[in-house]
């Protein structure tokens, strides 16, 4: 029994001493932190391979639908020392449309009828493009309200996003400082032209935004 008691004991004093010796053997940690003190000014651009637009709408009120915009192009101004003065100026092309249906993303471009309108986007959308015009900053620091004017289908809206920071760091592939922000917005596609099988595809579309943003 003794000899049972001893080797637990053992055992438990191994496994605590594990976190202890992964740390002094240089375990890895994840490169980008929230720490705000890591944001050096500048300028810097989307990575467009980690970047995306998602977007929801309701599908006959039967539940939610999800799609995505990737291939987001860039720039973010930034100085930490004077966060509201930030810009941002994004593209985003339509033609990266992705769904889990292929018939539905023949659909959303799929060219006009007869010289009519398209349903949704047609064969050759313009990209749609968002540039902000202020930034509200949060008492916390990490978060912000960004409106600006998001042009798409060829008409210009205001919108805000509730953007929030989520990291910094250096990227260990590219060796490059990085940022990452996630935001949400809401708009109504009714606003764009965009108003095929209303109400029963909801005219209201939430919006959320991953963006990772690399110095130059």
């Amino acid at each position: 029994m003794r000899m049972i008691q001893s080797l637990t004991v053992a055992a438990l004093v191994g496994l605590a001493t594990v976190p202890a010796l992964a740390l002094q053997e240089g375990a890895p940690q994840v490169p980008g932190q929230m720490d705000a003190s890591r944001v050096s000014g500048g300028t810097y651009v989307t990575d467009p391979a980690h970047t995306l637009v998602a977007w929801t709408v309701n599908h006959f009120g039967f539940n939610s639908y999800f799609g995505a915009f990737g291939d987001v192009d860039g720039t973010l101004q930034i100085d930490p020392a004077d966060l509201s003065s930030a810009k941002v100026d994004v593209t985003i092309p339509i033609t990266s449309v992705t769904v889990v249906s292929e018939g539905l993303r023949d659909h959303l471009l799929r060219p006009a009828k007869d010289g009519g309108d398209p349903d949704f986007f047609g064969a050759e959308p313009e990209a749609a493009r968002f540039v902000s015009t202020s930034v509200d900053v949060g008492a916390d620091g990490t978060s912000a309200s960004i409106t600006g004017d998001l042009t798409m289908n060829g008409v210009t809206k205001p919108v805000t996003i509730d953007a929030r920071f989520t990291g910094a760091g250096s990227n260990p592939m590219k060796k490059v400082e990085t940022i990452g922000f996630e935001g949400t917005a809401t708009i109504m596609r009714s606003d764009f032209g965009v108003d095929y099988a209303l109400p029963l595809v909801s005219d209201e579309v939430e919006l959320t935004i991953s963006a990772a943003f690399e110095k130059q």
